[in-house]
């Protein structure tokens, strides 16, 4: 099996890695870590793959998202270009990483939480996406059409919140984690505390993709446990495993995203078990 897998040093990228090495599976990754850029390979490259595995993205986080919109967009670029490779070389097999943030931002308001179902995106009527990011996974997913209509078979995870011990701290659980292993106190978290996250471990988003993958799924996949929980009560898990109960100070003034983001996993449990419940990916990172 061979394998091109872009992204491989970032943090779904480099796990990925880890798990089809595991495999056996022959792997040539690209990433600006190592100084190649996917955008000019894909411009370029005609090699063909058995398979390959888009995720490369800009990214950085909240504050990056609402924060720098245009270098966020730069996906829109790599993106269509990555569709283009994929035609252009005959690859059979692809995976395009989309994200949650591609759902209607009007599903997930204040009040009830509403779970967030595949076919909630109307591809031929999109409704408005989360900034840029989510546009520009949007687009990726319509231009996927396109690629699949020259034969290639696209697998499109839509993570969740995915976390995990090595994850960057400008993402909410590792910093949360920092949080608390410094035992701060108070312990800070941006918004009201209230909004609601679907968080699914490192583990299980690399599992679950590798399961898709085995069993021939193709289409838009939600990962992650349709389980909500608020920042306020993922402080509390935190700091409760730590050992010590702080006061919240809650800043009003951070970017927060929408107010709830919970999917709905029932195709991916047609597949895959996710296996790592939030208290023990809470363990494990205290303990990293």
């Amino acid at each position: 099996m061979r394998v091109l897998l872009t992204g491989h040093r970032g943090f779904v990228g480099r796990h990925l890695h880890a798990a089809m090495d595991a495999r056996g599976w022959d792997v040539a990754g690209i990433d600006l870590a190592d100084g190649a850029d996917a955008l000019d390979f894909f411009r370029t490259d005609d090699t063909r793959y058995d398979l390959a595995i888009h995720a490369a993205a800009i990214v950085g986080g909240r504050a990056s998202i609402d924060g720098s919109p245009l270098g966020v967009a730069t996906n829109l670029a790599l993106d269509s270009w990555y569709m283009r490779w994929l035609v252009r070389t005959g690859t059979p097999r692809a995976v395009y990483f989309s994200s949650s943030a591609a759902y209607p931002v009007e599903l997930q308001q204040p009040g009830e939480v509403r779970r967030l179902y595949e076919e909630d995106i109307d591809l031929d009527q999109p409704r408005l996406p989360d900034a840029t990011y989510g546009l520009a996974k949007l687009t990726g997913e319509r231009l996927a059409r396109y690629a699949e209509a020259e034969d290639c078979r696209i697998l499109i995870p839509r993570p969740f919140s995915g976390y995990g011990e090595d994850q960057a701290d400008c993402y909410p659980f590792p910093a949360f984690i920092q949080r608390a292993k410094r035992r701060d106190d108070p312990f800070e978290v941006w918004g009201s505390g209230s909004s609601t996250r679907d968080w699914i471990h490192i583990d299980d988003l690399v599992g679950a993709v590798l399961a898709g993958l085995d069993q021939d799924v193709t289409g838009p996949v939600n990962l992650g446990w349709g389980r909500p929980t608020s920042f306020d009560q993922l402080a509390a898990h935190v700091t409760d495993a730590a050992g010590y109960t702080p006061k919240i100070k809650h800043v009003a003034s951070a970017p927060q995203g929408v107010h709830h983001r919970v999917s709905d996993p029932s195709r991916m449990l047609a597949f895959y078990q996710p296996k790592v419940p939030l208290e023990e990916g809470i363990r494990r990172a205290l303990a990293a």
